[in-house]
Formats: C-alpha cells, sequence, structure tokens
C-alpha cells in the first residue's frame, strides 16, 4: 500500500475510533481492525491501538467536563480498582503466547456487546447494590472490567459503561462520563506497560493519536444530540457489527 494511502488510512480509523469512543466506548474497535487490514500482526495491533485511542479518551472527556463534576466523588475508589485491573490485564497480554491472544478476541467482543444489552435486567436484580451506591460489588465489576481493559482495549468502554449503569442509578451523558474518566485511567496504565514492554509501532501511534484527539470532541458533541434510549441502541447495534466482523476476519 501506497505510503500517503496508508497514512490516510491510519488518520481516519483514528479519527472514527475517538469519535465513536467520545459517543459510547468501543473505539478500538475500529482501530484494532484498520491496523489488521494494514498488515499489522494481531498482538502488535492491539497494543498500537491501545496507545493510539489514548488522547481521544482525552479529547472525549474534556466535552464532558459539566457530567464529570457531578460524579467526580465516584472517581477515586473507581480509579483505584482501575489501576489494578488493567495492571493485570496488561501483564497476562504481555505474558501469554500471541496466538492465544488472537484466538479468544472475537468472544471478548461479543462478550462485551452482550451484557450491554442485558444491562436493564442486570440493573433490576441489582436494585439494592444501586440504591447502595454499588457497593463492594461494583469495584469488584469494574476491576475485571479493567483486567478485560488491560488484555484487550476493544470493546472497554462497552463493557465499562454496562457494568456502571448496572450498578448506578445515574442518567446515561453522567455515566458516559464517568465511564470515559476510568477508560482514560485504564488507557493510562495499559500505554506504559505497553510502551516499556510491547510491540509498539510509534508512526501508527502518532497519526492515529492526533486524530482521535479531534474525532474524541466532535463524538461527545453527537452524543449530545441523541437520546439515551437511541444512544444505547446504537452502541449495541455498532458493538454486534465488529464482533461479527471480527468473527469472519
Amino acid at each position: 500500500m501506497p505510503e500517503l494511502l496508508h497514512l490516510a488510512v491510519l488518520a481516519g480509523a483514528g479519527f472514527l475510533a475517538g469519535a465513536v469512543n467520545g459517543v459510547a466506548g468501543g473505539g478500538s474497535l475500529i482501530s484494532f481492525p484498520a491496523l489488521l487490514a494494514l498488515g499489522y500482526p494481531p498482538l502488535t495491533a492491539n497494543v498500537t491501538s491501545a496507545l493510539s485511542t489514548l488522547p481521544g479518551y482525552a479529547g472525549g472527556l474534556a466535552g464532558y467536563r459539566a457530567e464529570l463534576a457531578q460524579v467526580r466523588g465516584r472517581v477515586p475508589r473507581l480509579a483505584a480498582a482501575s489501576v489494578g485491573g488493567a495492571a493485570c490485564g496488561s501483564a497476562v497480554l504481555l505474558i501469554a503466547p500471541a496466538e492465544h491472544f488472537a484466538s479468544v478476541v472475537p468472544f471478548l467482543v461479543l462478550v462485551s456487546v452482550v451484557a450491554l444489552a442485558a444491562q436493564g435486567m442486570v440493573a433490576r436484580r441489582l436494585a439494592r447494590a444501586r440504591a447502595a451506591g454499588g457497593g463492594f460489588g461494583l469495584l469488584a465489576a469494574q476491576f475485571a472490567v479493567s483486567v478485560y481493559g488491560g488484555y484487550f482495549a476493544a470493546g472497554l468502554g462497552v463493557m465499562m459503561l454496562a457494568v456502571l449503569g448496572a450498578f448506578l442509578a445515574e442518567d446515561l451523558h453522567r455515566l458516559n462520563a464517568l465511564k470515559g474518566a476510568l477508560s482514560l485511567v485504564v488507557g493510562s496504565v495499559s500505554a506504559l506497560c505497553f510502551a516499556a514492554f510491547g510491540p509498539v509501532q510509534w508512526l501508527p501511534v502518532a497519526v492515529m493519536s492526533l486524530a482521535g484527539l479531534a474525532g474524541g470532541r466532535g463524538g461527545v458533541v453527537l452524543a449530545r444530540r441523541v437520546s439515551p434510549g437511541a444512544l444505547r441502541q446504537l452502541i449495541i447495534v455498532v458493538g454486534l457489527i465488529l464482533s461479527v466482523a471480527l468473527f469472519l476476519r
């Protein structure tokens, strides 16, 4: 592929990934397949995608400043659980054989989409935990989701939004703000691990990061114009399409 076309694909994928992260999460489900299509091995594509989508989280979070202020009291404990989980997940990814990673990716994506689709049913069963602000159950679930995010960033936002929505009685936009902050924590921990020990390709990281920063801010603008119900359906549909694509890859 000519170099300019290669760069254009990276920039386009980075922008779209940032926008999707700003709307609902799951931007790595765009950047990761794009890197695979450009010929990068699965493990390399995963760690490179994880680093490249990090600025998009920051851009999306900037657009949710007002909503984040309303839930900031929940951030410290959830962030601590996120740090521990992301470190564990990243360590497993870097230590385990690369072929194991390639074989489980489609299943991980599908699980994240199913979790969001079942959010309403799970929330009803956890009404007591919701009334208590989540409690230990929320911290344990956030730790588990962060392990997933440290291992495979694609679909992290979708699964995290499902967990937060199941335990917390908050407006979807405030949940999106909280998800954005915690995704940034998970992404930062993973980025440090991958930058030090992973097979990162830095040119794609640079191109996709800059494009993703712009896309993240634009995605929040779109999210504010979509009703909460429609936003949730959009997340589910996008996740299903991309998970099927990974199964067929």
